[in-house]
């Protein structure tokens, strides 16, 4: 499982940025991840629980923020879902190769005291 080293840099992120704060205690981290980012939630939350008892997270609550994938295109100027491997507006039909979101894995914010 990769998501344990994902979340083992997550922490050590989080300690880091804790630290130039001049915080001892980490409450809460949140973390965005995408749909299509491979990262498999429970198995981030599971290496959370392993993880986070001998860092400044040994207390703290994790929440996952899940990005729905979403799709460009150019022909409407709108975002589309994106379902599967194929990326087709809706609207027109017209094949789009452009990304938007879905491949997110960031810590978004943290509680610190």
């Amino acid at each position: 499982m990769h998501e344990f080293s994902i979340m083992q840099s997550t922490l050590d992120l989080a300690e880091h940025q804790t630290r130039m704060a001049g915080a001892t205690q980490i409450h809460r981290l949140k973390v965005r991840i995408g749909s299509l980012s491979g990262v498999v939630p429970d198995a981030l939350q599971f290496a959370f629980v392993a993880l986070k008892e001998k860092t400044l997270a040994a207390g703290a609550a994790f929440e996952i923020e899940s990005v729905p994938a979403a799709g460009w295109c150019e022909d409407c100027a709108a975002d589309f879902p994106v379902e599967g491997l194929v990326y087709e507006c809706p609207l027109c039909r017209q094949p789009s190769g452009q990304l938007r979101r879905g491949k997110e894995m960031e810590l978004a914010s943290l509680e610190i005291s």
